[in-house]
């Protein structure tokens, strides 16, 4: 079972960079992992949204196969409790042959084409945060899904 994180666009400030690092690690020791960052669009200035979408999702199709569990986060998606993610993951883990890939587009959200190729849309929240933010939210809540499926006590209900 691998577990792959697939984001466009760099994380730039040194702080979440930090932080992210600091969670890939925590993560590594409960599952293989991976971090892929999709590398920003050069003339994403000169474009439309929609074009920068549709560019971007060029560049995420490779990794929207159908032999993963592919699960977008959109603001559309469904939302989960830490103890109801952690859940999902757990029975997402156990699912034979099928390894599982989380996808965050762009700061202007993912092509339909991509979000029509996931098999699960989630949402971390109704608010909404900074792109870079997003990949740190992300990754401690995934930690924070590993130690309660291990009962360990870094969550508190």
């Amino acid at each position: 079972m691998k577990i792959r994180f697939v984001t466009v666009g760099k994380t730039v400030e040194q702080y979440l960079v930090e932080a992210c690092s600091e969670y890939e690690k925590r993560i590594k020791k409960y599952v293989q992992f991976e971090v892929v960052t999709i590398r920003d669009l050069k003339n994403a200035a000169a474009l439309a949204f929609d074009q920068v979408k549709e560019q971007e999702a060029k560049l995420l199709e490779p990794y929207m196969t159908p032999n993963n569990y592919r699960i977008v986060l959109d603001e559309h998606g469904a939302e989960y409790t830490s103890v109801q993610f952690a859940d999902f993951v757990s029975k997402k883990m156990v699912s034979p042959g099928k390894d599982i890939t989380f996808v965050i587009g762009g700061p202007y959200g993912l092509h339909q084409r991509i979000l029509a190729m996931a098999d699960c849309k989630m949402s971390l929240s109704k608010m909404t945060f900074s792109h870079q933010m997003v990949r740190l939210i992300f990754l401690e809540q995934l930690y924070r899904a590993f130690t309660i499926m291990r009962g360990e006590p870094y969550h508190h209900e």
